[in-house]
């Protein structure tokens, strides 16, 4: 029998599971906003089906790395041409339904998306993510939050795609249509976002956010990676969460996100995958400590116990289901703990004792890549 070390499961608290169909693939261009495109192609083929079939196999991917819980930033919505499905949350409910088909909770954050910029309607595959009207993405959304009212397996929550994707008069809309549920929002991630911000409202993301009441203790503020010292202090003093996913961070040169400063203001740090270049949260959470050190020359800003938390119950609690004690079992003779007294600092995804078969997993999830592909 294998020997065992317990360990809190963990929480990924920001995917985009589609964006697994893009893992390993030449996407062209040298900024985030080429990489976008190839993501838009993507989203363009997708309907319930497959969505749920590639769902089953990257959330299958996040239990074999000890997941327990995700946060799914959920916004493609509707048909091809934006009309519903017959019925409007089909595709949320193929997300909900293939992380059930794999033991994993969810937090469901329905995302309004209402347009391509400031005062730009909707173009293109974004058709898919609009609603119409802030009004008419609340009505789904709370139609699909009661479906699964006193789950314990489920949350749905909201999400404010960027200050881009909705308009200044309508965040208000989004912040209260689901109030008590987690509210998350993508924040900064790119200097172009804050300039066009800036330009269009005079106010910094941040600052938009906080006039129309998204900050406090159930918000996560998602990447936060360009911020002046007054969006650290309005996030801090809020209580907010920010998630990082520094893999994916890395990986689109979007930039080192100020972690220690938001800390140490009163802002709680979570972690996320994202676009899933790799899922493997002891990685993400290393590289918080690894990226401040490359960015102040100093070695030691976060401790294990610290990363841990974020991780784990830190990451729990942001997505509704604070208190809730999932554990995970790592494997006690990989060579990689080998004589290590603390997890979080050599523990690999690789070295999660498998509740799936890993075989299983791979290849349903390589058809449904397959399938995507194929459709692009």
């Amino acid at each position: 029998m294998t020997a065992v070390l317990d360990h809190p499961a963990l929480a990924n608290c920001h995917s985009h599971v589609f964006h697994r169909a893009l893992r390993g693939r030449d996407v062209g261009g040298d900024t985030f906003w080429a990489w976008r495109e190839r993501m838009y192609a993507v989203a363009a083929v997708l309907d319930p089906d497959l969505l749920h079939e590639l769902a089953v196999g990257a959330f299958g991917e996040m239990r074999l790395a000890g997941v327990g819980v995700v946060g799914e930033f959920h916004y493609v919505h509707h048909g091809p041409d934006g009309t519903p499905y017959a019925d409007p949350n089909a595709m949320g409910e193929a997300l909900v339904e293939a992380a059930r088909a794999v033991g994993l909770r969810i937090c469901l954050l329905d995302t309004c998306y209402r347009q391509a910029g400031p005062g730009r309607p909707a173009e293109g595959v974004q058709r898919r993510f609009d609603d119409g009207s802030a009004e008419a993405w609340a009505e789904r959304a709370r139609d699909l939050a009661d479906r699964y009212a006193g789950a314990d397996d489920v949350v749905v929550g909201a999400a404010v795609h960027s200050v881009r994707a909705v308009a200044r008069e309508e965040l208000p809309t989004v912040a209260g249509a689901l109030p008590g549920a987690p509210l998350h929002v993508h924040v900064s991630e790119q200097p172009a976002e804050n300039a066009a911000c800036l330009a269009a409202t005079g106010l910094t993301p941040v600052q938009l956010l906080a006039e129309a009441g998204v900050w406090g203790p159930r918000s996560t503020a998602v990447h936060a990676t360009h911020l002046t010292p007054a969006d650290v202090a309005v996030l801090g003093a809020s209580g907010s969460s920010a998630c990082f996913c520094p893999t994916t961070e890395a990986e689109l040169a979007d930039g080192i996100g100020p972690s220690v400063a938001l800390r140490d203001a009163g802002a709680r740090l979570t972690l996320g995958s994202d676009s899933a270049t790799v899922v493997d949260l002891f990685a993400e959470a290393r590289a918080v400590e690894m990226h401040e050190r490359l960015a102040s020359g100093r070695r030691g800003a976060w401790s294990a116990a610290q990363l841990t938390a974020a991780a784990t119950a830190d990451g729990y609690a942001s997505l509704g289901f604070a208190g809730v004690d999932d554990r995970i079992a790592l494997d006690a003779g990989s060579v990689r703990l080998a004589g290590v007294t603390t997890p979080l600092w050599a523990a690999t995804a690789a070295d999660v004792v498998p509740e799936l078969d890993p075989g299983e997993v791979a290849a349903g999830l390589a058809a449904a890549v397959a399938e995507v592909w194929r459709r692009v």
